[in-house]
């Protein structure tokens, strides 16, 4: 195995029994995220997209954009909110996530992503270190 890159966090994100592993990126933003851990919060869906509020207020940086990956971390500063994308959205043409409105890419997740499809109703999502 190879050492985790400096600068990166390690992170376990829980949805419902779902558990994801992933990372945290080294630019400022993802930085503040790192900093805030752990966090729980209840989560919006839209489309193949989980958003939740946390409580890191930053602005686009270098790494804003529109286009992002199934497994993707986004964090979206209009809604102060950290995106777990998945799946596509509404505002997709094909089977790629699309998301609202430009995101600063913080971070990867994986491992079963598709379980999150099938869920419903209220959800919390956890987010800590490993």
């Amino acid at each position: 195995m190879t050492p985790f890159p400096p600068g990166r966090t390690k992170i376990r994100l829980a949805v419902g029994d779902v558990v994801l592993e992933g990372e945290l990126d080294g630019t400022a933003c993802a930085r503040a995220i790192a900093d805030a851990l752990p966090i729980a919060a209840r989560a919006q869906r839209w489309g193949d997209e989980f958003y939740f509020e946390i409580p890191v207020a930053r602005a686009l940086d270098e790494t804003a954009t529109a286009r992002v990956r199934v497994g993707d971390l986004g964090y979206w500063p209009t809604g102060k909110a950290l995106c777990v994308f998945f799946g596509p959205t509404p505002m997709s043409t094909g089977n790629e996530p699309v998301p609202a409105s430009e995101v600063n890419l913080v971070g990867r997740v994986s491992g079963e992503l598709r379980a999150l499809k099938e869920m419903r109703g209220e959800l919390v999502v956890r987010v800590e270190k490993r």
